[in-house]
């Protein structure tokens, strides 16, 4: 039995954490947009994924130069330029699979969605983020800047690595990336100051990029880019070594933001005290 108060609200909602209660409204709106305009959801999904690969081919460019210089500075100025996709993505309401892997899953822990909607929503969002990120790839993959691609090139290099290392790794590094992931998207929620909200998104960023971890939609960017280079020569890029990879780093990307981040923070805020996340 539920008793109405004031306005209508009910005890349970007069209960429900500032938190929890954000993860609920969030959750209903990505589906409700899914439901009345797959076209408009669609859009956000690929804008998403080709924020990532503009920053993910600026970044590979700014490697290459900087690398000429010295050879370890390309690293760091990948990652920092990286960064800047995701930024792009949080303020301009992309919709990223990566995040709505912790969004979802706490809004099914905490049933504000459905499994099955929840479930609906994140493979249509991880889809059309390739889209994205396959759309732009193929723009930037075409550029002058990759033009002269080889062997040696940035990109080149942090792609060969990832794909020659074992499911494990892949799983592992998965995780990783989408806690940093996440935590970034908890600061741009949490965080009020919008200078400070930049900073945190991006260091957050900075930190999984620069580790190499694997993030699968900035996977499928930088794949992108490669897969319509002229350059055909890297190692381990074949169809089913890439899929492979790209299914590992999903699972790990889920059990990070999805059950580390999104299901312990509701568990966190389900609590009668005021110790409580305020949004």
């Amino acid at each position: 039995m539920k008793l109405s108060f004031i306005g209508g609200k009910t005890m349970s909602d007069m209960s429900l954490s500032p938190f929890v209660d954000f993860i609920k409204k969030a959750c209903t709106k990505k589906a409700a947009l899914l439901e009345e305009s797959l076209g408009r959801y669609a859009a956000r999904s690929i804008y998403a994924g080709a924020f990532l690969t503009l920053s993910t081919a600026a970044g590979a460019v700014a490697a290459d130069q900087i690398n000429t210089l010295h050879p370890s500075l390309g690293r760091f100025f990948f990652a920092f330029i990286f960064a800047f996709g995701l930024a792009y993505v949080v303020f301009l309401n992309g919709e990223l699979a990566t995040s709505n892997m912790m969004f979802l899953t706490a809004g099914t822990f905490s049933k504000a969605i459905d499994w099955k909607k929840a479930l609906k929503v994140l493979l249509i969002c991880s889809i059309f983020n390739l889209v994205g990120t396959l759309f732009a790839g193929y723009l930037l993959g075409n550029t002058a800047a990759f033009a002269n691609l080889n062997e040696n090139s940035a990109i080149v290099g942090i792609i060969q690595t990832k794909l020659a290392r074992g499911n494990g790794q892949v799983f592992l590094e998965g995780i990783v990336a989408n806690v940093l992931v996440n935590i970034a998207i908890l600061c741009f929620v949490l965080v009020k100051d919008q200078a400070a909200r930049l900073s945190l998104v991006l260091s957050a960023i900075f930190m999984f990029v620069y580790m190499t971890n694997e993030h699968v939609v900035a996977n499928f960017a930088s794949m992108s880019i490669l897969l319509f280079s002229p350059f055909k020569g890297a190692k381990g890029f074949e169809l089913v070594n890439v899929l492979r990879h790209w299914g590992v780093s999903y699972l790990g990307n889920l059990v990070g933001g999805g059950l580390l981040i999104g299901v312990v923070y509701t568990w966190l805020n389900q609590t009668k005290t005021n110790y409580q996340e305020q949004v």
